[in-house]
């Protein structure tokens, strides 16, 4: 089962890898996203880093972060606790 995959220059991360990584319920990731309970960056890299991405999924609580290579592959995995309140890129607009 592939977990990450390219498809018409967007990256597609599985339910279970963000849930797991942000300590909630799969079956959740999707509503909680089309509700605003979770955000998300996609960074490119430059220069050493050309061909990884850092994707990045912040909830309330949670930060996560995965570097993939340019094939999907999990490069590097990160999930810190976010005691009070979250960074600027987490919020919504005017919030």
């Amino acid at each position: 089962m592939i977990m990450i995959e390219f498809e018409d220059d967007a990256i597609q991360v599985d339910a279970t890898i963000v849930g797991e990584g942000l300590g909630i319920e799969p079956s959740l990731v999707q509503a909680h996203m089309r509700e605003g309970k979770i955000t998300s960056l996609c960074e490119r890299g430059v220069d050493e880093d050309d061909g990884r991405y850092r994707l990045t999924f912040f909830s309330e609580s949670r930060r996560f972060s995965l570097v993939i290579d340019e094939t999907g592959n999990v490069v590097q995995r990160l999930s810190v606790d976010i005691l009070d309140r979250p960074p600027a890129s987490a919020r919504k607009p005017g919030a």
